[in-house]
This record gives C-alpha cells, structure tokens and sequence, in this order.
C-alpha cells in the first residue's frame, strides 16, 4: 500500500511544484470570460483558453488584479483601447503563477498590453482621436457655416479613382438639373504616402478658398489597410482648420474614420456626398416652391378681401349718391316752394300793393304833397301826384 498524504501535503508538493516550474512572472494570450470588480477594489477575472481552429474551451484559469495593481491598470488600458476590461475580449496580460492550499490554482495579473486587444493600429487611431479631443479639433470644421447653395467644389480625390468617377456622374447627371461647378485637385488616397498628397492638395485649395464654397474629400471603398491613411493625425489637423467647410466620402458604409470625425460633414460614399449637395438644391427649391404657394394663397386672398371692400364700398357709394340726389331733390322742391310763396304777383294777388315815390320804394314819411308816386296792383301800374297828406300814423 502507498504512503498515506494529507491533503495539506498533496497541496504544498503541488504549489511546490508550480512554483518551480513556471517562471516568475509570464505573458499569457486569453479571452476573457467573467469579470467581477469586488467592494474591496480587487478585480476578478476567469480566463478561458481555446485550441486553435476550435470553439470549445481548452483551458480555464482564475486570474486576479489587486486593488493596488487594479487603479493604476483600469484607466491606462480603458484610455489605450478606448473600451473596457469585459467579457469576449482578447488580452494580452502578464500574470504572476500562485498556487494556494485552500484557494487551489490563480493567476496575478501585474500588467495588460492594450496594444494587443486593439491593435497597433487602433491603438494609435485611438491616441490620435484622444489628442485632437484634447486639442479641441472636433468642432473646428464643423462649427463653419455652409453657403445655403454650395455650387462651387474643390475635390480632393485620386482621378483614376471608381469613387471619384461615381461622384461626378451622381453630382453633375442629377435628375432635376442643378448645375454645380466642381475642380479636381489629385491627390494620392492610399499607401504611406498619401496623408502627405491630402494634405499637400488641401493646401493648393487653402491658397484659392475664396473660390469655392466647400471642398469634398472623397475616396471609394477599399481593405482597412487601404484606408489607414484617413485615421492620420497631420490630415486630421488640416482638415480640423481648415478655412472653408470639408465634406468627405470614404470608403464604404461600415468605414468611420478620424478624417471623417474632424470633418464638417461626413458621408458615407462618394456617391451619398453627391446627393448631399443636390439635397440641399432640391430642399431649398421646395422651400422657394412653398413660400412661393403661400405668396400667391396670401394675395388671392388679399385680392378677393379688396374685391368684397371694394363692392362693400360701391354699394355704399351708390347708396350715399341716391340719398343724396334724393336730398337735393328735396331742397329743391322746398327752394321752389319758397320762390313761389315769395312771387310778388302772388302777394299783389293778394291785395297788397308795391309803392314807389319818386322811382324809389319810400315809406310813409317818404310821402308828401307834389311828390309822383306810382302803385303798382294786382292787375297794372297807376301813377299819380300826391296833393295832400290827410294822416300819418
């Protein structure tokens, strides 16, 4: 029969031996597969490990970061990669092997290389994106005002490029016929060289900005490694400062690049810059359309108001005038009524006679002895000189 061991033993011989087997400290490549940050400060970890070409899991392991090691990890890795530590993630940690009786097996993480989670070039594109926030890049182009119609363009594109060749096509054949001016400035739109050629056409436009009303950047799709060029931090600047606003168009769909962050408006095609710009014709021609609508509803309706004021005012007129010859009228008969009533033939008519001495009318003390005197009556006119006064009264 073998010797008898205690479980306390077994666990010692095997801590001695790990202890003796794995290096101090090692670089070990995981996926994470629970995190747990603990009240005490402490950080979690289970660390599962595939085969290669296999989904299942091939290996486990605890894995351990301390409060101490957990606050200066957690903002440097959390900034590097621009995510957090969480599940699913592939990361590449420098663990320490410790083996204890009670706890059995765990791993004590001292350090994450961010870069491997990433990328080398995500990481840097995320460097990048950090330092132009920094530099407060992010609103300059896109706080400039656009021109209500943008109709002169200066493009910055490669001339052999399907994208370029797309866009000009969309802008120029657009259906309703805006006519739009556009200038090519080339540039090369891949390789290590091209952020240089960007940058270098951008220049040329800068020295011409009164000309144009935007500049369209623009390249079709490609692999990532085509487009890298877009995510540099020297075109990104240029572009962030740029005097006049900067449209770009790159790549596909699913492309998003630093370029496209600084910029004033990003699209996701060429072709969808193209119909930017003919979007803004075709809106501005229905905004003219519409208050051109309820110009000419406001008048037909002013005019049928005046129509009704107008006729409202005729009526009056016409009312006014009547009542008005109605009135003269009246005068009239009154007038005539009057200069019939005040008609001398009338009054001597009446008995009364017109009395005369010496041609002029007289009164009573008018008339004395030798003076002629002349009556005139009803039915004719007597002359006579007076030859005695017989009373006065």
């Amino acid at each position: 029969m073998d010797e008898k061991i205690s479980l306390l033993e077994l666990q010692q011989m095997i801590k001695r031996g790990v202890e003796a087997s794995v290096p101090a400290t090692v670089w070990v490549t995981a996926e994470i597969g629970e995190v747990n940050s603990h009240v005490s400060g402490h950080c979690y970890l289970e660390l599962i490990g595939h085969k290669e070409g296999e989904r299942g899991v091939a290996a486990k392991a605890r894995a351990t970061i301390w409060s101490n090691t957990w606050r200066m990890l957690r903002p440097f890795f959390e900034n590097a990669a621009g995510v957090k530590l969480s599940k699913g993630l592939s990361v590449l940690l420098k663990v320490q092997a410790a083996f204890s009786p009670v706890y059995g097996l765990s791993l004590n993480v001292l350090d994450i290389d961010p870069s491997y989670t990433v990328g080398e070039l995500e990481l840097k594109r995320q460097q990048t994106i950090k330092r132009l926030e920094r530099e407060g890049c992010m609103e300059m182009n896109p706080s400039l005002e656009l021109k209500m119609l943008p109709r002169r363009l200066a493009v910055v594109s490669s001339p052999t490029a399907a994208g370029y060749r797309d866009f000009m096509e969309h802008l120029h054949g657009n259906e309703y016929g805006f006519k739009f001016f556009t200038e090519l400035f080339p540039a090369q739109m891949q390789g290590e060289e091209a952020p240089v050629s960007i940058v270098a056409a951008l220049d040329v436009v800068a020295g011409r900005e009164d000309e144009f009303d935007a500049v369209v950047v623009i390249r079709g799709g490609g692999a990532a490694m085509d487009l890298v060029c877009f995510d540099d931090y020297e075109l990104a600047v240029n572009i962030a400062q740029f005097p006049i606003p900067v449209i770009t168009g790159i790549g596909h769909d699913h492309d998003f690049h630093v370029a496209d962050m600084v910029a004033h408006t990003w699209l996701k095609t060429p072709t969808a810059v193209a119909d930017f710009f003919v979007d803004i014709f075709v809106q501005q021609e229905q905004y003219v359309m519409h208050l051109f609508q309820r110009i000419s509803l406001t008048l037909s309706q002013k005019i049928t108001s005046e129509r009704h004021r107008l006729s409202a005012l005729q009526d009056s007129l016409k009312s006014g005038a009547a009542e008005l010859v109605s009135q003269g009228r009246r005068r009239l008969e009154m007038l005539e009524l009057r200069i019939k009533g005040a008609d001398p033939a009338r009054i001597l008519g009446k008995g009364f006679a017109i009395v005369a001495v010496e041609g002029e009318r007289a009164s009573a003390a008018d008339v004395a002895p030798g003076k002629r005197m002349k009556l005139v009556l009803r039915d004719g006119a007597v002359e006579f000189i007076v030859g005695e006064v017989l009373e006065r009264r």
